[in-house]
């Protein structure tokens, strides 16, 4: 017998109402240019028009709100590399409490003003030479703070999840959805949505050619390790796969595709001068896989989730200006 599932389809519609005021329900974009190129009919999510510009609010929100009160006042503390930073301090701020976040020293300076805009204290580490889970644990102990992992946990996951839910309740059924991978979260939450809501509909995931190590692990069979990516998709820049994700990824995710660096860049930049958005590198992968035609055996009508647009005016404008 099958063990159950960490996360549900109800927890998934109990996230969604408990984010009803908090997290904005974004729009769902089409182009007609963007369905020639392609050859199907896309429908993209656009979360970098979500409160701190990515998706991430929807999971911190959800696991801070169910803290127990004793444990909220004492505040939460949130390991990110930007997107869950400002989410997590963003939770914290409008659930009263303070938050501590670690995150690396190279971090994308926007991001870390951001976070810092919020409210939240940053301390800072070596993503290169020091493992970020390890000083997360140790400086939530010592300060007596509830820690929110950026995507390893049931609450964050059924949160993330609602992006897909909001999605297919605008779009009605879709052959396929198409997620960028980091960590594991918005897929695994995405896939528990879309696949209780249409069980036929693949679920695809995008990865940068260099942080490949979800797809290593679901072809292994078992969780992979790999060298901290260097890659400008730094939402993406994981070295391994959630424990929690990969058990969900296993069973609901058909298939992970990877893109390059350049072929980011080139979504970018047909986001910005044709779709008129403004997307991070982290927020391009999905639409990068389908520009360069990596989705094999197209089907007809996907989605894809564009789950960011973090990024500063020097860093896109060297990026695509290039």
């Amino acid at each position: 017998m099958a063990a159950a599932s960490p996360v549900t389809f109800d927890d998934v519609r109990e996230a969604a109402a408990r984010l009803k005021g908090i997290a904005h329900r974004t729009p769902v974009l089409t182009s007609r240019t963007l369905d020639a190129l392609v050859g199907a009919e896309v429908f993209i999510k656009c979360e970098n028009f979500q409160r701190i510009g990515a998706f991430k609010i929807r999971g911190a929100y959800n696991a801070a709100a169910q803290l127990p009160p004793e444990q909220l006042a004492k505040g939460i503390a949130a390991y990110s590399s930007g997107n869950h930073a400002q989410a997590t301090a963003l939770a914290a701020r409008e659930l009263g409490t303070g938050a501590v976040i670690l995150m690396p020293e190279d971090a994308p300076r926007s991001k870390m003003e951001a976070t810092a805009g919020y409210g939240a204290e940053i301390v800072t580490y070596d993503r290169y030479t020091q493992d970020r889970t390890a000083l997360g644990e140790a400086l939530a102990e010592d300060r007596g703070l509830a820690l929110i992992p950026p995507y390893d946990h049931p609450h964050v996951i059924a949160g993330q999840g609602t992006a897909a839910l909001e999605l297919l309740e605008d779009t009605g059924e879709l052959d396929a959805l198409v997620v960028p991978v980091g960590g594991g979260g918005l897929i695994a939450g995405s896939a528990t949505a879309a696949k209780a809501l249409h069980p036929g509909i693949r679920m695809i995931g995008v990865e940068p050619e260099a942080g490949d190590d979800t797809k290593r692990s679901l072809e292994s069979g078992e969780r992979v390790t790999i060298p901290v990516p260097r890659t400008i998709a730094d939402g993406q820049a994981i070295s391994t796969p959630g424990e929690i994700t990969f058990g969900i990824n296993r069973r609901l995710v058909d298939t992970v595709t990877l893109v390059s660096d350049e072929e980011i860049v080139q979504a970018m930049r047909f986001a910005f001068e044709r779709l008129k958005i403004v997307l991070e590198p982290s927020g391009a992968t999905g639409l990068a896989a389908l520009l360069a035609g990596r989705v094999e055996n197209l089907p007809r009508r996907i989605g894809v989730i564009a789950s960011g647009g973090n990024i500063d005016t020097a860093r896109f404008t060297a990026l695509i200006g290039g």
